[in-house]
């Protein structure tokens, strides 16, 4: 009988003599009669087994916060911890061992950690895909079965060294050889999923063979460890045979009979479409428990039977996935530190005491990573790839991490190792596991890397993932443009990350949808077409659309799973599914792709994806913020400024709003509401975009809460404000894009500030709709004919995206050149100007009003000019939507609007240092004001000449 039955027959017996013995009821008291509640009592092992989890968890969490610094995989955390808590550290306090982890105690935490164990190997079958090896057969069979012989052999002709050193000769020779064969041949399959992930190799061709040369190790590996297994509890070699013939007859009736079976239910119950039901999840919890028992009994191990149903689980609809999600975070939060504590029990580095013992050491992990990158080096070498991605292979496939951990802990209970050989092998484990990541990195960066064009063993590799149409620069279609001079923006990455993003993103896509009449239809001017055959010429000016869907790869197993399965869930995901759709109605060509990304990652991921796919504009959602005002702004009209509204609307929590109640421990303790609230994670994360994007973002707001009238839903009234600066000239450059739709109106204000004058008070009477100058379109600057080209200013638009920056006279004297140039072209439109080339820009620029303001206090009297627009609107039966863009002005802006700012955040409510330091001043002026309208916040991309995508 094997671990697992003997910790149950173990548990019951006990438990029997004591209900033979009770004859009074046990004490109630508890701690509050004076008993110390560490004490192990039969009658109530649950007080002693939370305390050991609480233990456990605690030291596992604060150790993976610090490793996941360093890009190491949680697992290494969780080995550590369990050292930690063993006779390597702790156990060495006096009473520590006696009162955590006293001995009687130990059974009810191996069942726990057992009962997890069977769980976890459920999940590792159910993330092996067999698919992988099936279309990379040749390239994963050689690598695989290389990085398997040459290292077993090192394995088994070392194993003759240790053995005579420090094994029992109880222990039979053949059974050592063959633990420790196995121990230099594994490759810890889940934990290289998680590293290819993270370092972004799964798309490449490295990825691609080391992920199916894993999992043809994996397979291997397990066989060979039941073997090693049917042989240990077999008595003679006969019984041996009896082991592994009914193990591989149980195997065959699973995935050939159970697994028919198993995929009629998940029809049957609607699984694969709708996900597990629960009488669906019941029989697959039963299989695994059953299978478990099986396999057990007949002298293998239980975890074996978990794994084998993991296997003949159905993988289409993501039922596989959606399994994964449902139990993995019970088995990698609870049960996992458990077995890895137990492990860490067994293990004292205190026993590698002299020098003998440490050269032993260093020449089982010299010897496994050795053998291991040696065969799987020169197999890779050998089929064609370069050295570096060899070295690569090798290096990946040498990860061990906890699959060697489970095969040390059964060769353990089995008798086979001692605790000093034991724990030798535990510090192989780590140290192999741990190096993996840093090695892979430095052997192979990223710009050497080769992106798998398909999977399969012919890899169409397409170096750095760039086209030679992308390596030019993108000048084949660098400009989509209706002139030689302005930059036509037809080219979208939209980020999708939430449904309640879909339809902001829906409604600022439709704005770029461009409208040319046919040139056959003279007669009916009114009526735009939309159809990109009836373009003509200017067909190159029909928008395309990347959708990029983010996933983010968090510590589960089921994000690596949709990682490495992102080419199926592409098509079923639906968000993706319904923006696809989105697309199609509108006659939009949208492209999509899934990425699952850490973190830290994910605005590096988007601007790296939009600069490899030649995007000219990412598009950014975010839901309107809940901004809570002091008071209500009765000059400003009646509710026109109010974002409370719709209580059931999704929206984005406000970020460090002082008007919110907080918990006083919250401030003293400081894990306030700025630091916890998901808002926060979103404003990094669009800063992150903008700040490494080099190609052009716009960040939408939907704020708007006004009503649309019957049959004007398409009408667009856009207002902008123009400070100056290469945000502002894209800003203008977008609206005059715009305008291009015959639907599409605006007004764009100038605005330059006057120095001195008050701040006004919160006074409605003072506060007027200020005077416009409008500006006459035969008004022209008089600059030398050179100028009104626009300039070479790539050098203004790299400042780092922080506070405002200071400048230089010259940066500033030029930025104001290119300024009044971009103003010039389209607000003075003189005959010699590039845009009079243009007659879509001309049509455009007849539906635009451009004024003048000179102010000393800007943004106030910007906050009534957008009030007044929002309710001209209102008065005309809401004839058109309103809308707002503005330059995010956080790089060579016009000067800065804190002071003023600040006073109206005092009056409307404060919108949060996370709000200004993503949006800029004028946004977040707009934010806090609740102003019912769409905000459109535009950033030039890096190294652009004038915003020249």
């Amino acid at each position: 009988m094997t671990t697992f039955s003997k910790t149950i027959t173990h548990i019951a017996r006990n438990n029997l003599e004591w209900l033979s013995k009770r004859a009074t009821a046990p004490d109630q008291g508890g701690l509050l009669t004076g008993k110390d509640p560490t004490a192990y009592n039969p009658s109530d092992p649950l007080r002693i087994w939370i305390i050991q989890v609480g233990v456990i968890l605690m030291t596992t969490q604060l150790l993976s916060l610090l490793l996941r610094k360093m890009h190491q995989p949680r697992v290494i955390a969780e080995v550590l911890g369990g050292i930690l808590l063993g006779p390597t550290a702790f156990g060495r306090i006096p009473g520590f061992t006696e009162h955590i982890f006293p001995s009687q105690s130990i059974p009810y935490l191996s069942l726990a950690a057992n009962i997890g164990l069977v769980l976890f190997l459920f999940l590792v079958g159910l993330e092996i895909d067999t698919q992988i090896i099936k279309r990379n057969a040749r390239l994963s069979v050689t690598i695989s079965l290389a990085g398997m012989i040459l290292p077993f052999g090192l394995g088994a002709a070392y194993s003759l060294a240790i053995y005579k050193e420090f094994v029992d000769p109880s222990t039979q020779f053949t059974h050592f050889l063959l633990f420790v064969g196995v121990a230099f041949s594994i490759t810890a399959f889940p934990v290289l999923c998680r590293i290819l992930t993270e370092l972004k190799l799964v798309d490449t061709t490295v990825g691609v063979v080391v992920l199916s040369a894993g999992v043809g190790n994996d397979l291997v590996g397990w066989v060979l460890l039941a073997l090693s297994v049917a042989l240990v509890n077999a008595s003679t070699g006969l019984t041996a045979l009896w082991i592994l013939l009914a193990c591989v007859g149980w195997t065959l009736f699973l995935l050939f009979i159970v697994r028919r079976a198993v995929v009629w239910l998940a029809h049957r119950t609607g699984s694969i479409e709708n996900g597990p039901t629960t009488f669906f999840m019941t029989a697959v919890m039963l299989m695994v428990f059953a299978s478990a028992f099986f396999t057990d009994v007949i002298g293998v191990n239980a975890i074996f039977g978990g794994f084998l149903v993991g296997l003949i689980i159905p993988r289409e609809g993501g039922l596989a996935i959606s399994l994964t999600e449902k139990l993995e975070d019970m088995v990698s939060i609870i049960f996992l530190p458990i077995y890895f504590t137990l492990s860490g029990l067994s293990t004292n580095l205190g026993l590698l005491n002299n020098g003998i013992t440490w050269a032993y050491t260093i020449g089982i992990v010299v010897l496994a990573y050795v053998g291991k990158f040696g065969g799987c080096t020169i197999a890779a070498r050998f089929i064609g790839f370069q050295w570096r991605e060899a070295a690569t292979i090798g290096t990946l496939m040498s990860c061990k991490g906890l699959i060697e951990l489970i095969v040390l802990n059964v060769g353990l209970a089995a008798g086979i190792l001692d605790t000093r050989v034991f724990s030798m092998f535990v510090l192989e484990a780590l140290v192999l596991t741990f190096m993996t990541t840093p090695i892979a990195v430095k052997l192979y960066p990223p710009q050497h890397r080769k992106r798998a064009a398909a999977y399969g063993s012919n890899f169409n590799g397409i170096e750095n993932g760039v086209t030679d149409e992308k390596r030019d620069g993108g000048s084949s279609k660098s400009r989509s443009s209706v002139s030689d001079d302005f930059n036509w923006r037809t080219r979208f990455t939209v980020v999708l990350d939430k449904v309640e993003h879909l339809p902001g993103l829906m409604t600022v896509s439709q704005l770029f949808r461009p409208v040319f009449r046919d040139s056959t239809d003279s007669k009916d001017s009114s009526t735009p077409s939309v159809a990109a055959s009836n373009y003509g010429s200017r067909s190159s000016l029909f928008p395309t659309i990347d959708a990029l869907r983010l996933i983010e790869l968090s510590d589960r197993t089921s994000a690596v799973m949709k990682s490495n399965l992102a080419d199926s869930l592409i098509h079923t995901d639906p968000i993706v599914s319904v923006f696809r759709a989105f697309g199609e109605l509108n006659n939009f060509p949208v492209s999509s792709s899934l990425s699952v990304v850490p973190w830290m990652d994910l605005g590096a991921s988007v601007a790296e994806h939009a600069h490899d796919n030649s995007s000219q504009l990412v598009l950014i959602p975010w839901l309107p913020p809940s901004i809570n005002h002091h008071h209500t702004d009765h000059h400003l009209g009646t509710n026109v400024f109010s974002t409370t509204n719709n209580t059931n609307a999704p929206s984005t929590p406000v970020i460090g709003n002082s008007t919110l109640s907080q918990n006083p421990f919250d401030t003293l303790f400081h894990f306030g509401i700025t630091e916890q609230s998901a808002s926060a994670l979103h404003a990094q994360f669009v800063r992150s975009v903008f700040s490494r994007s080099k190609v052009d973002v716009a960040l939408y707001v939907d704020c708007g809460n006004g009503k649309v009238g019957p049959g004007h839903q398409s009408r667009q009234r856009i207002f902008m404000p123009f400070f100056g600066g290469p945000d502002d000239r894209l800003a203008l450059e977008l609206v005059v894009q715009l305008c291009s739709n015959p639907w599409t109106t605006a007004k764009v204000v100038r605005v330059k500030p006057k120095q001195g004058g008050d701040i006004p008070s919160n006074n409605p009477s003072s506060l007027a709709v200020p005077e416009l100058v409008h500006y006459e379109k035969d008004k022209r600057l008089e600059l030398p004919s050179q100028y009104l080209q626009p300039p070479n200013i790539s050098s203004l638009t790299g400042v780092t995206d922080t506070v405002y920056g200071s400048t230089t006279t010259q940066t500033r004297m030029e930025s104001e050149t290119a300024d009044n140039i971009t103003w010039q072209n389209f607000a003075g439109t003189r005959n010699d100007s590039f845009v009079a080339q243009s007659p879509e820009i001309r049509s455009a620029l007849t539906r635009i009003q451009f004024t003048e303001l000179d102010s000393y206090t800007p943004l106030h009297d910007l906050l009534h000019l957008c009030e007044s627009e929002v309710s001209s609107n209102a008065d005309e039966a809401m004839k058109s939507r309103p809308f707002i863009i503005v330059g995010r002005g956080r790089k060579l802006s016009v000067g800065s609007h804190t002071k003023e700012l600040n006073k109206i955040l005092e009056e409307k409510g404060t919108a949060g240092i996370e709000i200004k330091k993503t949006m800029g001043d004028v946004a977040t002026a707009v934010i806090a004001s609740g102003l019912p309208a769409g905000l459109l916040v535009v950033q030039a991309g890096k190294g652009n000449n004038n915003n020249e995508a």
